[in-house]
């Protein structure tokens, strides 16, 4: 028996995620990520929680960014599914060193321990999905904003 069996009773299946869905793990869950991540509007929607890892969308409105931040004990791994932006990476906050723009198609892959941020340069919103191993933010969580994202941080 699985960890996440719930004597076989699963919630249905979408081919895609709403913009504001609850979280469906830890059961298994099968959906067009790409799908998924263009139809969401809100700054972040927990999409997906298990045991190790966690999957959520972002939209990241023009002209703003995800906002500095480390993750001591979390790898990440981010794909752009829209718009364009500019990551930032390094050792210190004050030390962002590695530079990369990213499009469509690119994967961002952020080691445990390392400050970053990711801005939108673009003149539309800049969708991604992100993953987590372990998870990083509470089950189900939607924040329609970034400021309510960093308030329920906090």
């Amino acid at each position: 028996m699985y960890p996440y069996d719930r004597g076989g009773v699963y919630p249905p299946r979408q081919p895609y995620a709403p913009a504001a869905v609850s979280d469906y793990g830890p059961h298994p869950f099968v959906t067009d990520i790409r799908k998924a991540a263009l139809n969401n509007t809100a700054f972040r929607t927990v999409l997906w929680t298990g045991n190790h890892l966690q999957l959520t969308l972002m939209s990241i409105p023009a002209g703003e960014d995800i906002g500095l931040e480390l993750h001591p004990n979390v790898d990440q791994f981010l794909r752009v599914e829209g718009g364009q932006g500019l990551v930032q990476m390094g050792g210190s906050r004050d030390s962002l060193t590695f530079r990369q723009p990213v499009y469509d198609d690119f994967a961002i892959l952020i080691p445990a321990g390392t400050w970053h941020n990711v801005t939108n340069t673009g003149q539309t919103p800049l969708k991604l999905y992100s993953v987590y191993a372990p998870p990083n933010h509470p089950w189900g969580a939607v924040h329609q904003t970034k400021a309510i994202a960093e308030a329920a941080e906090h």
